[in-house]
């Protein structure tokens, strides 16, 4: 039994908005995270860590679903910015029973477990990009939700999911820094950085916590072993 991360798969099966045109090492890439997950086992457990679909619904985004339910490993799925897709815990979780997908869990407001160490996370915001209202009130609710996953956890070991960084060159999200040094997270590993914004990632021990990028592109769409 081993444990895995990965992000911004960006499938879209049954939609246009295919990642193949932006060339390099997007081409071909429902293929390479195909091949990538053969380093997976059926009794392994990988971290999705958002932007899983470019679908606009859940129906949409059907058959991107039944491939990651097809991949081995039991998933568990993060939200992103570009998963317009994503509802209501109760509305996923019935869209998958209804769909035979056993392979999928939804991490949102709660937490996870491998074993004893609790799998915990949220999308988090790019706050200081925008302090409007709106922006303000999406970035308190992000908090409130990475609180609540790491209260959840109790006193177990916690690994850290988030979809933004929460650090990179130029940029640091105080709040959820200072939330995952509280609750004593000292892995955390996020996604959405592509391309040449893989220069501007913060890699290794800050403060304690080793952070660490696991967006699709930069693993080269193999998921990167955690624990065993």
């Amino acid at each position: 039994m081993a444990l895995y991360a990965i992000g911004d798969t960006h499938l879209s099966l049954s939609s246009d908005k295919p990642m193949d045109v932006f060339g390099g090492g997007w081409t071909g890439y429902v293929e390479k995270l195909r091949d990538g997950f053969s380093v997976v086992n059926p009794e392994d457990t990988v971290v999705l860590c958002g932007d899983l679909s470019w679908g606009m619904s859940l129906e949409e985004a059907r058959e991107d679903f039944a491939f990651l339910n097809a991949l081995p490993g039991q998933k568990v799925l993060l939200k992103g910015n570009h998963d317009y897709w994503w509802n209501t815990v109760s509305k996923m979780e019935k869209f998958f029973r209804e769909n035979d997908f056993q392979n999928l869990t939804i991490l949102h407001n709660n937490c996870c477990f491998y074993g004893e160490i609790a799998l915990c996370g949220t999308r988090g915001w790019f706050y200081e990009e925008d302090r409007g209202e709106h922006s303000a009130k999406i970035f308190n609710r992000e908090l409130i939700r990475l609180e609540a996953s790491l209260k959840a956890a109790g006193e177990r070991e916690k690994i850290g999911f988030l979809h933004y960084p929460p650090l990179y060159q130029g940029y640091r999200c105080q709040e959820i820094i200072d939330l995952l040094e509280q609750y004593g997270v000292k892995r955390c590993f996020y996604g959405h950085l592509h391309g040449g914004s893989h220069r501007l990632a913060v890699c290794g021990v800050q403060n304690g916590v080793d952070y660490q990028l696991i967006s699709a592109d930069y693993l080269r769409f193999q998921p990167r072993k955690i624990l065993d």
